[in-house]
């Protein structure tokens, strides 16, 4: 099995090099970016750096324990530091050193330093990283693979797009589903560790949750209405119509919780007429659909959501602002994705062959009078690719693969 080039991201690392700058890069566990990081590190070996130029440790690894201390790791750094030439240093999983932005700016101090950190949930974004290395840093958010990675590990098995599809959706889009080329039943082993480090280690733990099972409840609540506008207090209703009660400001810690370990990702709405953000009623996707099957058990009305997640997970790797478009009291768009303050609207669905749903689903894309493109995505192999007064139809999968 092939390893799988994560292109979009390598050529990030590469836009960044050699500037004196933190170089961030979080995303879900198990994602790639330890990977990630060795790719570069073969880049850099094969582009004139030497070995001793680099520095790499992962603190997940027992053979670095003695370094979770900031002091005895900047320590180990400096002591391996090549003057006159540039330094790499690669601090992964770096959250397991108490203190770790002490060592990190006394080596940003240095001009021969190039620095490269990762760590596994949003806790080191938007909450600590940005309040311990305020405006020394670029992020990069990583996602497990996209469809187009997934398919390309998988060019070697003569599989069909389609068949390719729903291996995606059954057994997962994380790296290891395609290096080892798991089963369905190894696939939801895998997932299911996966899932418990996440709501033990990330979100129990660091929360001090001491309800489990209402964490547990709420998370499959997320999972069976993907895709669905929820808010605190429709989640804090719901679980006390079913005898389980918990009040709103709870319900939001924990939602805090699952969206800062990156478990789900939130998508706030947007006013497209005043091209604001609205303050409720958002909607929340996880970030793997096989994940999703491990808690609900799926239905046939289910595929028009599970498409909508993989859609939104798409267009976060392809823009850097991602909204669900609200238009007028109650038109909605799936999505409008924003780059240097130009929207894209999508609508998403399972097929538009029947007439009365086109028009359905076309609805709200003519409503809307501007210019910037608008796309109907669909499963639709027959008619995948029309034109409809300038809103383009395309078969989704061709256009995850493009």
């Amino acid at each position: 099995m092939k390893r799988i080039e994560r292109t979009t991201y390598l050529h990030w690392l590469l836009k960044w090099k050699d500037q004196q700058i933190i170089k961030v890069v979080t995303g879900v566990r198990r994602c790639g970016k330890s990977t990630l990081f060795s790719m570069y590190q073969d880049y850099l070996l094969t582009h004139g750096v030497a070995k001793e130029q680099i520095v790499a440790i992962n603190f997940e690894d027992l053979d670095f324990e003695d370094l979770t201390d900031y002091k005895a790791l900047y320590n180990y750094i400096k002591n391996r530091l090549l003057e006159g030439q540039m330094n790499y240093i690669f601090l992964d999983e770096v959250q397991h050193v108490a203190n770790y932005e002490k060592a990190v700016d006394s080596l940003l101090l240095r001009e021969n330093c190039d620095l490269y950190l990762t760590g596994s949930n949003g806790y080191m974004l938007s909450g600590e990283l940005a309040t311990l290395l305020t405006g020394r840093y670029v992020e990069l958010s990583m996602l497990p693979l996209s469809f187009k990675e997934f398919y390309s590990g998988l060019a070697d098995e003569n599989l069909s797009v389609n068949e390719t599809f729903n291996l995606y959706v059954r057994n997962g889009s994380f790296p290891y589903a395609v290096r080892y080329g798991y089963g369905e039943q190894e696939a939801r082993e895998y997932m299911s560790g996966i899932y418990n480090t996440i709501l033990l280690n990330d979100i129990v733990k660091r929360l001090n949750v001491a309800d489990v099972n209402m964490l547990e409840n709420i998370t499959r609540f997320l999972m069976h209405n993907i895709g669905n506008r929820t808010s605190p207090t429709t989640i804090a209703n719901t679980m006390t119509s079913q005898r389980m009660k918990i009040d709103p400001k709870t319900v939001d810690r924990y939602l805090r919780g699952l969206t800062d370990s990156l478990l789900f990702y939130e998508a706030r709405r947007y006013n497209i007429k005043g091209k604001k953000l609205l303050a409720s009623m958002n909607k929340y996707y996880v970030c793997d659909v096989a994940m999703r099957s491990l808690l609900v058990r799926s239905q046939d009305s289910d595929i028009g959501h599970i498409l909508e997640n993989i859609v939104y997970l798409e267009l976060k790797r392809r823009y850097p602002e991602v909204y669900v478009g609200q238009f007028g009291a109650d038109g909605e768009v799936d999505f409008v994705a924003i780059r240097d303050s130009m929207p894209t609207y999508f609508q998403v669905t399972q097929t538009t062959l029947d007439e009365h749903v086109l028009a359905r689903e076309l609805a709200p894309l003519r409503k809307i009078r501007d210019n910037y493109p608008k796309y109907l995505l669909t499963l639709d192999e027959v008619f995948g690719d029309m034109n409809y007064d300038g809103i383009q139809k395309k078969n989704v999968l061709h256009w995850l693969l493009s």
